[in-house]
C-alpha cells in the first residue's frame, strides 16, 4: 500500500492527457457486436462457391446470434466474440435437372477459443434428393474452405478496427505539448440535471430556433475531435456511462440518456453533425448538430449550429452546452478557454 501523500499510480488520473485510465491499468471496453454484425451481413452476401460441375452460392446470414468486444487490459487488447451462426445456400447442377436447391451452413460456436481450421461447419441440404445430396458433398468439400477464410476476414478486421484508441499512451510517453494539467475533482460524477423551461411545447406543431456558438479552445484540432468521438474521453468529461457507435448512421447515448442521437456525418479533425435531442423534448423530436473543428497557429476554433430545437427550449439549450460541454470539457483535458 503506498504511503499517505504518495498516491498509486492506477489511480492518479490528472497526469494522463484523456484523464482516464492511467499507464493502461484500468479495464476498459469498447461493444464490437453491431459492427459485427454488419461485417458478417457483408461477408456473406452472394458469395461465390467456384465448381465445375455445378453453381452454388452463399446467399446470405439468415441468423447470427451472440456478441462481440475489444478490451484493454494492463496495457493487453483482449477480443472477445461468441456467435451462432447460420447461412443459406442455393444451387443447381449444371448438366442435371436444372432443379435449385437451398440449403443452411450452420456455425454453433464461432468463438475466440476456437481456431479457425477447427471450426465445426455443419452443411444440410433441404431436399436430400440424389442431386441435392451431390450439391451438399460439393459445398461441404469446398465451401467450408471459403466460409473459413471470409471468417478470418471477420477475425482480422475485428482487431484491426478495435484496437484504434484502446491503447492509450503512458504518462512518460506522452510529448508535453500535447498535453495540458488536468485540474482535481475528476472523479466527480456529473448529475445531469439541466435548468429545464417549465413552458416546453409538447404540441404537435413546433416552434423551432437556431442557436450558433463559437468557442476557442487550447488544444489540436484532433484533440478536440477525439474528446468528443474517443469513448473514453467522452466518458472522462461527461461523469458517467457513453454509448458511441462511431459510424454514419451511429447511435450515441450520454448523461444518463438524457442527450441521444445519431451520427450523421463523421470527418475526422474537421466535423461532426449528428441528429441530437434532450429527453424532454416532444417525443421524436431531433435537432441537427453541426460542429465545425477550424485549427489555428496557436488554438482551435469550435463552432457549432444548431437547427430545430424548441423555441422554449433555446435559452436552456445554449446554456447546458456550455455548462455539460465546454466547462467540463475545459475542466476535464485543460482545454482552457481564451478570455474574449
Amino acid at each position: 500500500m503506498a504511503k499517505w501523500g504518495e498516491g498509486d499510480p492506477r489511480w492518479i488520473v490528472e497526469e494522463r492527457p484523456d484523464a482516464t485510465n492511467v499507464n493502461n491499468w484500468h479495464w476498459t471496453e469498447r461493444n464490437a457486436s453491431p459492427w459485427s454484425q454488419e461485417r458478417m451481413k457483408e461477408l456473406f452476401n452472394n458469395v461465390p462457391v467456384a465448381n465445375e460441375t455445378a453453381n452454388l452460392v452463399i446467399k446470405k446470414v439468415e441468423k447470427l446470434d451472440g456478441e462481440a468486444s475489444a478490451s484493454n487490459r494492463k496495457g493487453k487488447l483482449i477480443f472477445f466474440y461468441e456467435w451462432n451462426l447460420v447461412l443459406n445456400w442455393e444451387g443447381t447442377l449444371k448438366d442435371g435437372s436444372g432443379a435449385e436447391h437451398t440449403g443452411k451452413v450452420t456455425i454453433p460456436n464461432l468463438s475466440e477459443e476456437n481456431d479457425v481450421k477447427d471450426l465445426d461447419i455443419q452443411v444440410s441440404i433441404g431436399d436430400p434428393d440424389e442431386e441435392g445430396m451431390i450439391l451438399k458433398d460439393i459445398m461441404y468439400r469446398q465451401g467450408r474452405e471459403i466460409i473459413r477464410h471470409k471468417i478470418q476476414q471477420y477475425i482480422d478486421g475485428l482487431r484491426v478496427e478495435f484496437s484504434k484508441g484502446m491503447i492509450l499512451p503512458k504518462k512518460d510517453e506522452v510529448k508535453p505539448d500535447s498535453v495540458k494539467t488536468l485540474t482535481s475533482g475528476f472523479n466527480k460524477k456529473i448529475n445531469m440535471e439541466p435548468i429545464v423551461s417549465p413552458n416546453a411545447n409538447v404540441g404537435l406543431k413546433i416552434d423551432t430556433s437556431t442557436i450558433k456558438i463559437n468557442q476557442k479552445f487550447q488544444c489540436k484540432a484532433r484533440e478536440f475531435y477525439d474528446a468528443m468521438t474517443r469513448i473514453e474521453m467522452v466518458t472522462a468529461f461527461t461523469r458517467g456511462p457513453v454509448k458511441l457507435e462511431l459510424f454514419k448512421g451511429g447511435k450515441f447515448e450520454m448523461f444518463g440518456g438524457n442527450i441521444t442521437g445519431i451520427f450523421e456525418e463523421l470527418v475526422p479533425n474537421s466535423k461532426i453533425v449528428q441528429q441530437w435531442r434532450y429527453k424532454q423534448w416532444p417525443a421524436g423530436h431531433y435537432s441537427l448538430v453541426t460542429i465545425d473543428i477550424n485549427e489555428k497557429d496557436d488554438h482551435t476554433e469550435v463552432k457549432v449550429v444548431q437547427a430545430g430545437i424548441p423555441k422554449s427550449e433555446t435559452d436552456v439549450t445554449k446554456e447546458n452546452w456550455e455548462r455539460y460541454y465546454w466547462e467540463s470539457m475545459k475542466r476535464t483535458f485543460g482545454f482552457g478557454a481564451f478570455i474574449a
